[in-house]
């Protein structure tokens, strides 16, 4: 950034974090109260009033907490988000693995099932990902 912002690039580089880390916590609150909500078959939404959706709005706030909670915590920023985003890929491959059992199946899709040259590339991303999640958390011989 200093040949954009000078001297200033400090305070625009913190000033981006801080501002992204405030566009993040009520969307991460919100999908995860969503999630929760549906996942239960309860009300879910903000034009429900709150005694309709208690699950997602007891979700909502205590995630919006909890987000906000993480910043008195003696946490590093860097390595949460790194190890968030290895823990997203190892978690990845077996969500990508239902989706794509779900997918195949006239059963569950009906006439939507997923066509055969999609359900190749849909398995060749999952294999992709397990290779990768596999190999970074295979042991090194020294």
């Amino acid at each position: 950034l200093r040949p954009l912002a000078g001297r200033f690039a400090s305070a625009l580089f913190a000033a981006g974090i801080i501002g992204t880390g405030l566009l993040a916590v009520p969307v991460l609150a919100g999908s995860t109260a969503y999630a929760a909500a549906e996942a239960f078959g309860k009300p879910s939404g903000l034009e429900h009033k709150p005694p309709r959706a208690k699950l997602f709005y007891t979700v909502l706030v205590v995630t919006g907490v909890l987000g906000l909670a993480l910043n008195a915590l003696p946490i590093d920023p860097v390595k949460a988000l790194y190890w968030s985003a290895v823990i997203n890929g190892v978690a990845a491959v077996p969500i990508m693995a239902a989706i794509m059992v779900f997918s195949m199946s006239l059963r569950d899709m009906g006439k939507f099932v997923l066509p055969p040259w999609l359900q190749i590339l849909g398995w060749l991303a999952t294999l992709a990902l397990a290779v990768t999640a596999g190999e970074m958390l295979a042991p090194r011989g020294r």
